[in-house]
């Protein structure tokens, strides 16, 4: 297969394993990388072996044909819409962007050019998940009645580099978080119906005990424990947690599924392989399930393989704009729940991800 040319708008603290992973599947090949400041572009080419150059110059490139958008939340629809309009396929970051508004205008402008959008998190397309889901279209724990999803943390600002965007608008545990538990309970359960939830913000400043900014302070703008649950379209309800406010951590599991005949306890969605641990009726503990896919490992990056393949055969790709608007909608209905006391229904729609092969190649 031709391989997809890419080349990354972003070159932070996320980009070095896309990069790293850019030369292990077989559909796409990174050739390029921008960034506002052109030294940190440079660094990162240099490790890489691939060449820097300005944002301009990447978007005029016509051998590229998709950009991974790794910028900042805050600029994460405005770089989606300069790709779009340079006519290139972009695969961003988590969040697909700060406002439903503007996640809806990325996916109108590249219905209207003909182009795809694609958004993380890809870890649902990993090992451990798409176990999780083979075992429930099984039967394994019969049909779906619930499950409960805990991310428990006491913030990013004890280990990032350069933790603020957490604790701007469109950061925050749920947008931060967040898309890769409810992009799991998707994959698993199918699309969400209605939301509804509890917010707080328990500290309204956060002092960085990282470095390089150690001892510096941030605002807080958004929500740092959000309480939500959901109904699916299926039946299923859910109860999901996230908290950046958990200061003595917890026992609490990532994220399990129940059934109408067992239990499934579900990887930390922010990796990619196990373990899986299944608890039929009537059994005395879980046991452990061995994996039947294959992407155990840190594979960031496979939704971007998955999209370029798509490309070159035509079919729909899997960690789609598609969904990624539909879990934003659903982040946005836990706040706007929580400030109106209300259920929040949503408006969009996305079909559950076609799950992968057992033995799929990307």
């Amino acid at each position: 297969m031709n391989k997809v040319k890419v080349g990354i708008i972003g070159t932070g603290n996320i980009s070095g394993i896309y990069l790293k992973n850019g030369s292990v599947y077989r559909s796409y090949e990174v050739v390029a990388c921008a960034d506002l400041d052109p030294e940190r572009a440079e660094a990162r080419a240099a490790e890489y072996g691939i060449r820097a150059c300005s944002v301009a110059e990447l978007l005029a490139d016509p051998e590229i044909e998709l950009v991974i958008n790794l910028t900042i939340p805050a600029a994460h629809a405005d770089v989606c819409l300069q790709a779009l309009e340079a006519g290139k396929h972009v695969y961003v970051e988590k969040p697909l962007s700060v406002t439903r508004e503007q996640g809806r205008a990325v996916l109108e402008l590249a219905a209207r050019k003909g182009l795809r959008v694609g958004c993380a998190p890809d870890t649902f397309l990993g090992g451990g998940i798409q176990t999780c889901v083979q075992l429930i279209e099984q039967g394994a724990i019969g049909a779906p009645v619930a499950a409960t999803g805990f991310m428990m943390g006491r913030g990013h600002e004890h280990w990032h580099p350069d933790p603020a965007f957490y604790y701007q608008v469109g950061g925050g545990p749920m947008f931060d978080m967040g898309p890769y538990y409810l992009t799991a309970l998707v994959a698993l359960l199918g699309p969400i119906r209605r939301v509804t939830g509890s917010a707080r913000t328990t500290f309204p400043q956060r002092t960085i005990s990282s470095k390089p900014k150690y001892g510096q302070t941030v605002d807080v703008e958004v929500p740092t424990h959000i309480a939500g649950v959901l109904d699916f379209e299926s039946g299923a309800i859910a109860t999901l947690v996230t908290s950046f406010d958990i200061m003595a951590g917890t026992k609490l599991p990532n994220l399990e599924v129940y059934g109408s005949e067992g239990t499934l306890r579900v990887p930390d969605p922010n990796t990619f392989g196990g373990p899986v641990l299944l608890r039929r009726f009537g059994e005395d503990d879980f046991s452990e399930v061995p994996l039947t896919h294959g992407y155990a490992e840190n594979s960031r990056g496979i939704g971007v393989a998955d999209m370029a393949e798509a490309i070159r055969s035509g079919r729909p790709h899997r960690a789609s704009g598609e969904l990624a608007f539909h879990v934003l909608e659903a982040m946005h209905g836990f706040h706007d729940a929580s400030a109106g006391g209300s259920h929040y229904e949503l408006a969009s729609r996305c079909a559950k991800p076609v799950p992968l092969a057992a033995q799929a190649v990307l």
